[in-house]
């Protein structure tokens, strides 16, 4: 039995609907979840893609009514998060289906957060002491539907938006929040183009590793990760090369949800300077992260010792050297055509200062494999910047 072509349903770490096709299952799920009313939640760009028909359709085809909020940049701004939020309220919602990549979901699950509440969004900052939500406050209800392979945010409530007075990514969520569902459909992932499936396919894989390198010790996230790096470096450049391989699809939509699982362990330096860079340059996160992680591999060498033969061992390499490592991570950035340096994405040398004092802000900078100063950070962003790998 293919079991990449057929349905499962999964409860760890919230319940997870996965098979081809069951996207036409949605309008029942959100009934069992007893919503009559809605709000699909996206991004700019995936407002006039199938899926979103077919979503709403399923909806009306169960009685309910639905509306798309799709002002959602790729990397979502804190007003569009309040205008979902006035859209929520004025149009009588009663719950969220966040639908879309990294951005789209995001936008979602950050509308999620505020929508019955007056609470200001950055009072739900990850590093803030948790609010108090009331009983009569309650969350609504949450179905996230990843359209790409990469984000792996779909069980989680975590969500990054930029704060557009400081110019900075923040993560924002409430450990009350959790995904009623994730809804995972390779079908609709079929029609991503490369470029978009290697950035997004990167994007999944450095969260297994960034987690995995992450000096603590959780079993479940480990075990977790090193799974998602096995998936994603065997069905990834089939998923590239062959678009239209629902098999390859289906392992990177499982590979992605388990390397978004993982890092509830953490991540590291990649995240936290791609988080800045996107919020200056509006670059894409998952090519951002690939474009990092070579300068920020070669500085958390000297850590990873105790990590290499089971991160070797998930890529399928004879050795447990880092040289092998970092070769064969470079290797499958060449294959990917992803561009060699932070420069080639348009960031400046002279932005290096500005992005390492934001990066080290990052929560992600403070789970790094190896603890990393703002010099570290600048001497990291220099060398991405002029050199990369």
């Amino acid at each position: 039995m293919n079991h990449l072509l057929s349905p499962h349903d999964w409860s760890y770490p919230v319940p997870i609907a996965y098979g081809p096709g069951r996207l036409s299952e949605i309008g029942k799920h959100c009934v069992a979840l007893r919503m009559t009313n809605p709000l699909i939640v996206t991004d700019k760009g995936s407002r006039d893609l199938p899926f979103i028909a077919q979503t709403q359709s399923s909806l009306e085809h169960q009685g309910l009514r639905s509306r798309v909020f799709s002002n959602i940049s790729p990397n979502p701004r804190d007003h569009e998060i309040a205008s979902a939020k006035a859209t929520f309220r004025e149009g009588h919602h009663d719950g969220v289906i966040a639908m879309g990549g990294g951005s789209g979901m995001d936008g979602g699950k950050a509308t999620c957060l505020t929508a019955n509440n007056d609470i200001d969004l950055w009072r739900f900052n990850y590093d803030a002491p948790v609010v108090d939500i009331s009983t009569g406050n309650a969350f609504p209800p949450l179905v996230c539907i990843p359209t790409t392979s990469g984000t792996g945010a779909e069980t989680e409530s975590t969500a990054m938006i930029t704060d557009t007075q400081r110019g900075m990514k923040l993560c924002v969520w409430h450990p009350a929040l959790k995904p009623s569902l994730a809804l995972l459909d390779p079908k609709i992932t079929l029609g991503l183009p490369p470029h978009l499936t290697a950035w997004t396919g990167i994007d999944a894989l450095i969260h297994a590793i960034e987690a995995y390198c992450v000096p603590d010790f959780h079993p479940q996230c480990d075990g977790t990760a090193l799974e998602a790096i096995k998936l994603i470096t065997r069905w990834l450049p089939i998923a590239v090369a062959d678009p239209d391989n629902l098999e390859a699809r289906g392992g990177m939509q499982v590979g992605s949800c388990l390397g978004g699982i993982a890092f509830l362990k953490g991540l590291g330096v990649v995240h936290a300077i791609s988080h800045m860079v996107g919020a200056d340059y509006d670059t894409h996160h998952g090519l951002t992260n690939a474009v990092a992680l070579p300068a920020v591999m070669r500085f958390n060498a000297p850590m990873l010792t105790e990590k290499l033969p089971a991160l070797t061992a998930a890529l399928g390499l004879a050795d447990s050297e880092f040289d092998s490592f970092y070769q064969a991570l470079c290797a499958l950035l060449d294959e990917l055509d992803i561009p060699r340096s932070l420069a080639d994405l348009g960031v400046p040398l002279s932005a290096a200062p500005a992005l390492a004092k934001k990066a080290h802000l990052d929560a992600a900078a403070a789970t790094n494999a190896r603890p990393a100063s703002v010099g570290d950070i600048e001497r990291i962003l220099e060398e991405a910047i002029t050199y990369g790998r």
